[in-house]
């Protein structure tokens, strides 16, 4: 199954957890210092809180969460296919999660991630060399 995943920047970490576990009626899957995220079953979403007090009440990336690193690599080669830039990343450390994944941007240069989490991973900000731009804006890196 895939989801949509959203990201979103918010001032109180524990305030916005309080108030989406109340809205979609279920705890976070993933709590860390600064870091929240939900799995949803109803919407299927994956709704990812990052406390950034700078950007609070604003989106930090989209993504769409898949079952295979094979679907991620499948859709690098759709995109691009349509004339799309894309940036790669393997096995890369982010968001408390060990992922691949491939980045595009919309015209507004709002980003989206296609991933598959690989491992629980024990920091936040990515470890892997030659990250997108988007990438290290998303993850506050």
């Amino acid at each position: 199954m895939s989801r949509i995943q959203l990201a979103l920047n918010v001032s109180n970490l524990d305030d916005s957890v309080a108030f989406y576990s109340k809205l979609f009626s279920v705890e976070p899957a993933k709590r860390r210092p600064g870091y929240a995220n939900f799995a949803v079953t109803e919407p299927p979403l994956k709704l990812v809180l990052i406390e950034n007090n700078n950007q609070a009440g604003t989106l930090n990336h989209l993504g769409v969460e898949v079952e295979t690193s094979n679907e991620v690599s499948a859709a690098e080669q759709r995109l691009n296919s349509k004339g799309l830039e894309t940036e790669t990343e393997n096995r890369v450390s982010c968001c408390y999660a060990v992922q691949d994944k491939v980045w595009v941007s919309d015209p507004d240069n709002a980003p989206w991630e296609i991933y598959k989490v690989l491992d629980d991973a024990a920091t936040f900000g990515r470890t892997q060399a030659n990250t997108p731009a988007s990438a290290c804006a998303s993850c506050g890196s």
